[in-house]
Formats: structure tokens, C-alpha cells, sequence
């Protein structure tokens, strides 16, 4: 199943985005995240909203992808620009069709802490936060290409 947000955020800089991303940066980024350790700069452990695990980061195209190694339902997720439409996508996975209702709000929180997160650090970034809604939220239960 799919998970995703859309944050508007006109010019990203992808060099700039990908030097956000950095594992120990992570729990400043998505309030799901207790806390994250590098043990270099694309593989650590963090604690999350499921608890303690191994975690992979790739930098992709327009973004970085995390993987938690040991998770039992192979969540992986992805932060990426898309500059043809000028926006942030929060993009998450897991190997799970039709997974337990309880686990499916687990995910649309941690991906909803993630789009806050970054809507956050893009507007500190851009000298003007302003609180507000963190961008639209959609679940997917058909296959998308990726």
C-alpha cells in the first residue's frame, strides 16, 4: 500500500534538500522520530512510533529514500521534489495490500509528521514560517510505477 503528501513549495534546491535529509537530522524533521544515530552517513538505527530499528538512506534523483531494514512489513519512504509541479512529496510504502486499520492510521500519521516537518524546515528556510495545513494527504491502495 501507498502512502503520500504534497507540500507547494515553488524552486526547491535539491542539493539543499538532500543536505536536510541527513539521518541525524531526522528527529528535528518528523515528530514520529524519537531519535536517530548515524553509524555512517547512509545507514544508522532510530527509534520510532514502531519502536527500535535498522535504517538504509539512498539519495535518489530529486531526493533521499530511507528503508528500515528489519521492519516487518518493508516500509520504505521517500522525500522528493517534483519540479514540474513545484512541491515536496512524502512518499511511503509497505508490502502490505490490505494492512490492519490501526497499522494503515500509523502510517498516515508518520507521513503526515513528515510532511509538517518539512513544511516547517522549508518556511525556517525560507525566513517565514507561518503554521498552517501541511499540504494535502492521500492514501493509495492501487500499484503506482515508480
Amino acid at each position: 500500500m501507498e502512502f503520500f503528501s504534497e507540500i507547494q513549495h515553488p524552486h526547491l534546491d535539491i542539493p539543499a534538500l538532500k543536505n536536510l535529509l541527513t539521518i541525524d537530522n531526522l528527529p528535528s524533521l518528523c515528530a514520529s522520530i524519537s531519535s536517530a544515530t548515524p553509524n555512517s552517513h547512509n545507514a544508522g538505527n532510530i527509534y520510532c512510533l514502531w519502536g527500535a530499528f535498522s535504517l538504509r538512506r539512498d539519495e535518489i534523483r530529486n531526493g533521499i529514500r530511507y528503508a528500515l531494514l528489519d521492519f516487518p512489513h518493508a516500509l520504505t519512504w521517500t522525500i522528493t521534489a517534483d519540479e514540474a509541479n513545484e512541491a515536496l512529496i512524502v512518499h511511503c510504502t509497505i508490502d502490505k495490500a490490505q494492512p490492519d486499520p490501526e497499522f494503515a492510521e500509523s502510517i498516515e500519521m508518520f507521513v503526515s509528521d513528515w510532511s509538517d516537518g518539512m513544511r516547517n524546515a522549508l518556511a525556517r528556510q525560507a525566513g517565514c514560517f507561518t503554521p498552517g495545513v501541511a499540504g494535502s494527504f492521500t492514501q493509495s491502495t492501487g500499484s503506482g510505477s515508480n
